[in-house]
């Protein structure tokens, strides 16, 4: 990455409105300089690092500057809703769900619902949105981000920004860059080739820079050899030289590299060592780097005080362009709960997609209808979002078994089953030795260890070993495998483990919230009555009409899948009850792609990721044909373990020696099928209605400012009204010797039609679409030549196509 400038401490120009791009050297207001210019070395560092809310709601607060007319700060978790720490908010669908409707307008609802209720839970910041490319399909936080594909990456992140700033609440880009694993992801350096950076990883960054993000968020992971809140070359030359991003730059939760990094680039330090709960009232722990032995380091000579000079004024010019240093700030609003609910459950219905849908098994009609077994433990405990610090507490969610009751309707039979017992039962004392008395372990504010004994099996066998954890957080060790539970791990941790008879080494630590005792409950379920439960399921399912199965996973910050299977005892269970009820139809709440080896035994599949607090009536409303599917997936489902990007090699996934080769290159996703020949369980783009859609071959012209005018003529040709998305594809150009895609996504349009009607649509494909990044000559390059134009409904099913010359 190329040096193409020089950034100027001290330039004080007029700065871009928000949501506006800047040039390259525009940094901060007159204001914000002057401002900054009256504080002492002690406010200054106050800026540059976040301390704990005294309320401990939220993750991050700065005490600002009274003297000064600076108000304090909060910054809240996000991506799919505002986290807070004992407090409720709307737990919209997951990022990857907001993506699959291919919709800006619904991406720009979605942020605006964001910011309303950020504002109104006195907020001022939302972490938030993530926009990693989703490039190991076993990612735990795959269903925060959005797709393998950066225009659809950057397109939602973009609108979704628009939309949560446009309500006033200013938000963060993250994790910059190559976050595109947990595992390993505190010491993992990514090695990646620039072009790769620059097609693939970066676009979502970049549209988000000029898009007017207010700060970015760097990763833990190292790119290149350096780590990422300590690179210059990426957080100067790249994002603020080349792309004049205009806001400040945090690091992720102590992923400070050292007191130095303020000069390559960093802004601000998050995060600060926890021993536990640290009750309100107490001071905050010190941070690491930015507090103390930054001050050290600035009296010292060893860093010089215009850094931090410069990093105080990013931060309070961002706090001035969104009017908090207004001597009356704008009111905050108050919480809009019914328009939220709303906007959730458009999102949910819009970004479901149907995978399959085998003799038109869906919508449910008729008997089909009125003859139900419900099994999964979702339908009656809704997976409304996926774990970690992305974990809203919804301020309500319905289950989708009361759901479909009610619009089954009077007279209509509808059982439940679990099927997939999550708990069981409380491990009998005489399997645990020494005695583990159930129950509270800690008063409010204690930490410690909780247990060192053993735990003995059986028999050998695959056994649930469940954590219910409630007022705190708890660790728990059996042999080589960790269990963490509390609130962000969910209301159950339980995986499932092979265990061999006998004895097995068990500890358990943990810490109680500081107004909480930390109760604790060990369950387990065996390999038995696992089988007694899908046994039950299975009755259940040959007696009804339609066997309606929810299944999930379990995608979470700080660690990845260990396999693309559904966790448990799900693939077993589905099997089997497909086996007894050939009308069965799965519904998933996954966050990422999942392996079904039941798929041909069933007639539909509807996934409908983590659809957030309103995802049982969306589910209710799509399995009835209230609303027609028209999500596309933004990633590929692989068909096998072995047959993705970064199978078989660990130096792809998950690293050598903290070491990570992204040697596929640019080939990614779609790309990496189309360029290995595989075929896909299911395709990039790919989702069914239940109409049908023809589209005429595109018309495409050049426009004047160097890009393509696609146009398209689509038809709904079923008996149903729908939304269709038509995508466009870009062959590779023949005048272009570094590496290309066979095809990539140029461009995309969502359109309503009505059943029979007809529409010309048009797609904008923009001049960098046509181009690649040139590494010798670090610039980008436009790709001449004739090159094949196609769209279709997926990168899968392309139905037109039209030779176009680049020049």
């Amino acid at each position: 990455m190329a040096v193409v400038g020089t950034l100027l401490a001290g330039t004080t120009v007029a700065a871009a409105a928000p949501g506006t791009a800047g040039a390259a050297n525009v940094q901060y207001t007159t204001r914000a300089a002057e401002l900054v210019a009256q504080m002492t070395l002690d406010e200054k560092i106050s800026f540059v690092h976040w301390a704990l809310d005294p309320d401990r709601q939220n993750v991050g607060y700065l005490p600002g500057v009274p003297r000064l007319g600076i108000p304090e700060l909060r910054a809240a978790d996000g991506p799919n809703g505002i986290r807070l720490v004992g407090k409720t908010a709307t737990a919209l669908p997951a990022p990857v769900a907001l993506a699959s409707t291919f919709d800006d307008t619904m991406a720009d609802s979605y942020g605006k619902v964001m910011g309303r209720d950020g504002r109104a839970l006195g907020q001022d910041m939302v972490l938030g949105p993530m926009m990693n490319n989703i490039r190991v399909p076993h990612g735990g936080r795959n269903y925060e981000t959005f797709s393998e594909d950066p225009l659809v990456s950057s397109r939602t992140a973009v609108a979704q920004i628009k939309g949560i700033q446009g309500a006033g609440l200013m938000t963060t880009a993250k994790h910059f860059a190559a976050n595109n694993q947990e595992n390993n992801r505190f010491s993992v350096n990514a090695t990646v080739d620039e072009q790769t950076l620059r097609e693939i990883e970066f676009p979502a960054f970049e549209a988000s820079s000029k898009a007017g993000a207010a700060s970015f968020m760097c990763a833990y992971n190292g790119l290149n050899g350096k780590p990422s809140c300590g690179n210059d070359e990426l957080l100067n030359n790249v994002l603020r030289t080349q792309w004049g991003f205009q806001g400040w730059v945090m690091s992720d939760w102590l992923a400070t590299p050292g007191t130095d990094a303020i000069t390559k680039g960093l802004d601000q330090e998050m995060g600060v060592e926890l021993p536990g709960d640290i009750p309100p009232g107490e001071p905050s722990p010190p941070a690491k780097f930015f507090g103390d032995a930054l001050k050290t380091a600035v009296l010292n000579g060893t860093i010089p005080e215009s850094a931090v000079t410069q990093s105080a004024e990013r931060i309070v010019n961002q706090m001035d362009k969104f009017g908090l240093l207004l001597a009356t700030p704008a009111p905050r609003p108050e919480r809009d709960k019914a328009g939220a609910q709303a906007v959730s459950r458009k999102v949910a219905e819009n970004g479901a997609v149907l995978l399959r849908n085998e003799g038109q098994a869906l919508p449910l009609a008729g008997d089909a209808g009125k003859s139900i077994a419900v099994i999964g433990p979702t339908a009656v405990d809704p997976k409304v979002t996926g774990l970690g610090s992305a974990h809203v507490v919804p301020d309500s969610a319905a289950a989708p078994l009361d759901t479909i009751k009610a619009r089954a309707g009077a007279g209509a039979t509808v059982t439940y089953e679990t099927g997939e017992e999550t708990f069981g039962t409380q491990i009998p004392a005489a399997n645990l030795s020494p005695a583990f008395n159930q129950g509270v372990q800690l008063q409010p504010g204690q930490a410690g260890a909780l247990y060192d004994g053993t735990l003995t099996v059986p028999a050998d066998g695959e056994y649930r070993i469940a954590v219910r954890a409630t007022g705190g957080y708890a660790t728990v060790q059996l042999g080589s495998h960790t269990i963490e539970a509390g609130q962000v791990y969910g209301k159950v941790s339980s995986p499932l483990l092979k265990l061999t008879k006998g004895t097995h080494k068990l500890t358990i630590s943990g810490f109680a919230m500081s107004a909480t005792p930390l109760s604790l409950e060990l369950g387990w379920v065996t390999p038995q009555a696992a089988d007694a439960t899908i046994a039950k399921a299975v009755e259940s399912a040959k007696k009804a009409r339609t066997a309606i199965v929810f299944a999930y996973d379990d995608g979470t910050e700080g660690v990845d899948r260990p396999n693309l299977s559904l966790p448990g005892t799900q693939d077993k269970l589905i099997s089997a009850v497909a086996d007894a009820n050939p009308n069965t139809i799965v519904v998933l709440n996954t966050g990422s792609s999942v392996l079904m080896p039941w798929l041909s035994k069933t007639r539909a599949v509807l996934d409908m990721w983590y659809p957030g607090q309103a995802g049982a009536e969306a589910t209710a409303s799509l399995l009835y044909g209230d609303v027609n599917p028209s999500g596309k997936l933004t990633q590929s489902f692989p068909a096998a373990e072995n047959q993705h990007a970064v199978a078989g090699d660990p130096n792809r996934y998950p690293g050598v020696d903290n070491q990570q080769q992204y040697t596929e290159g640019i080939h990614v996703g779609y790309r990496w099928f189309d360029k290995e020949n595989v075929k896909p369980l299911f395709p990039f783009g790919h989702g069914l209605s239940y109409t049908s859609f023809t589209q005429s071959a595109p018309t495409v012209v050049r426009t004047t400012t160097g890009g393509l005018k696609v146009t398209v003529t689509v038809r709904n040709s079923g008996q149903r009204a729908g939304q269709e998305v038509v995508q466009a594809y870009l062959g590779a150009s023949p005048n272009v010797t570094a590496p290309q895609a066979k095809k990539k996504l140029v461009g995309y349009t969502k359109v309503s039609l009505a059943a029979g009607e007809s529409k010309t649509v048009t797609i904008n494909v923009d001049r960098r679409q046509l181009q690649f990044w040139d590494a010798a000559a670090d610039c980008w390059k436009t790709g001449t030549g004739n090159r094949l134009l196609q769209t279709g409904s997926s990168s899968a099913d392309l139905r037109g196509s039209a030779t176009v010359n680049v020049w």
